[in-house]
């Protein structure tokens, strides 16, 4: 059973929602953070990218960055950027973006739900990123941005946020990039206790984005109970900021793949290896692919239709999946892409931004370029449940949650 409760929410102050509202920390280069914060003074960019406020030459992981994003969290707070709410309580949170709505419930998630694998994962994290995250949410004391979470759907939570989106909404804005953003608070004391039984009939969750957030979020509540040998197991540490959406509302973009050069081969040698493992015919336009099994292949200014070739196709959770395929048949064996993760001679290009942007690429730095078809929410589910890890990229989720809304403080 998961284990998702209300909390004592900071949210902004009302008319500050949309002034308030990031996208996520990782999403920007530090030159693009600093240009966007310096933009909006109150965009929580600030707070989430505290060496924004300091000069390029400052070390981002220095003690004074992270103090400066709790002092900050704290002035504004103060000054009435912030509120804090009274009494414990979910949120409903909905993102409605090109006429498709998605509605998540805002809680907080038991991170031994976490360590016990209640909350299923399909990436790994790297020890690297995660740090910065630790010693962002340890000094603020603060988890700033939500995990995103999945859970197979459930007609009573379905019916109970229904009934809270018949109330007057807390917010209700459209971001710059065309996402409508509204929410409302559950106030309702035996709906909020619907909710968190409700809660309990779901087996499973699932991470959908913030595996590094999520894993920072767990270490930092170990650190605490380190900290505190008579912990009882109930203080906010223990859990951490979630917003949870059902499956059959959610959309996967894909993940693409430029590589930078055919590994030594001529552009007729490589058709030639392409062949092998995939039916390859030229397209007249830019390919999307309708279907699994299927891929675009740019080269040299031509678009191919590439189909897998059943006879190696494998009926397996990860190798089954159309990145796996791809890595398995190509990249590695034929392009030389061993360790994606690593080898500078593949970037990945996220479905949002389209062709046209593998089309860019190919003009600029790179050689070829795959555009896949989609993992699915199921995919990533079973992966998930066989205890597996997806490839590297495997999923891209939009519209993209926003951080700054709702701040679970501990």
């Amino acid at each position: 059973m998961a284990i998702v409760k209300p909390f004592v929410c900071v949210h902004p102050a009302e008319n500050h929602f949309e002034e308030v509202a990031a996208l996520p920390y990782d999403v920007y280069s530090r030159a693009e953070a600093k240009a966007a914060a310096a933009k909006r003074p109150y965009s929580f960019l600030n707070i989430d990218r505290p060496e924004t406020q300091f000069p390029d030459e400052q070390d981002m992981y220095a003690d004074c960055v992270y103090e400066k994003a709790a002092s900050m969290l704290q002035k504004w707070q103060e000054d009435g950027i912030l509120k804090q709410e009274e009494e414990a309580c979910y949120f409903i949170y909905s993102l409605t973006m090109d006429g498709r709505e998605q509605t998540g419930i805002v809680g907080c998630s038991s991170v031994d739900d976490y360590l016990n694998g209640v909350i299923r994962k399909h990436e790994f994290t790297l020890a690297e990123k995660e740090q910065d995250r630790i010693r962002h949410v340890d000094v603020c004391s603060t988890q700033t941005g939500p995990i995103f979470l999945a859970y197979r759907h459930s007609e009573e939570i379905r019916s109970l946020i229904h009934q809270v989106k018949l109330t007057a909404p807390l917010f209700d804005f459209v971001s710059e990039d065309g996402v409508r953003h509204a929410g409302w608070k559950v106030a309702e004391p035996a709906v909020n206790e619907a909710l968190e039984k409700a809660f309990q009939e779901i087996s499973r969750t699932y991470i959908a984005d913030g595996h590094h957030r999520c894993a920072s979020a767990a270490k930092v509540a170990l650190k605490r109970r380190e900290e505190n040998p008579g912990y009882t197991g109930k203080e906010e540490f223990n859990y951490f900021l979630s917003i949870l959406f059902p499956d059959d509302e959610l959309k996967i973009l894909p993940y693409n793949r430029v590589v930078k050069d055919l590994n030594g081969l001529t552009t007729q040698e490589f058709l030639e290896k392409t062949a092998e493992k995939f039916n390859v015919e030229k397209a007249a336009e830019a390919v999307n692919p309708s279907e699994k099994g299927t891929y675009g292949m740019y080269l040299d200014d031509q678009w191919y239709l590439l189909r897998q070739r059943p006879e190696f196709v494998q009926a397996d959770s990860v190798e089954g999946l159309d990145v796996a395929y791809l890595q398995r048949e190509l990249l590695t064996p034929v392009l030389g892409i061993k360790d994606p993760k690593k080898d500078c001679r593949i970037a990945f290009s996220g479905g949002i931004r389209g062709t046209g942007d593998l089309e860019k690429r190919c003009h600029t730095d790179m050689k070829v370029a795959f555009s896949l078809y989609p993992t699915s929410i199921q995919e990533l589910f079973a992966v998930a449940d066989a205890e597996r890890m997806m490839p590297p990229k495997s999923t891209w989720f939009e519209p993209k949650l926003r951080s700054g809304l709702f701040l679970h403080r501990f």
